[in-house]
């Protein structure tokens, strides 16, 4: 039986510590990759299938994704360019 998350924002970050995510709901999320010393954010608003899926995954903790904290989202997107 899969758990449903209805509160948001949600905190993940892939398992190798390069992309952290801040999930807004069941359709939307922020991502904030690292690439070499630079950071980039997307915002990404689910419109199409794997989209959703994706998000799915990050809720339920998939394969490659950890929890995360606000803490440290919000550090990792004060390296994004403006």
């Amino acid at each position: 039986m899969q758990h449903k998350v209805t509160d948001f924002p949600q905190y993940r970050k892939l398992s190798n510590e390069k992309v952290f995510y801040k999930i807004l709901g069941d359709r939307e999320f922020e991502e904030v990759q690292l690439i070499g010393t630079t950071a980039k954010l997307h915002h990404i608003v689910a419109e199409k299938y794997p989209e959703m899926l994706r998000i799915q995954d990050l809720l339920s903790l998939g394969e490659w994704y950890l929890n995360s904290t606000e803490e440290e989202y919000r550090a990792m997107k004060t390296r994004c360019d403006s």
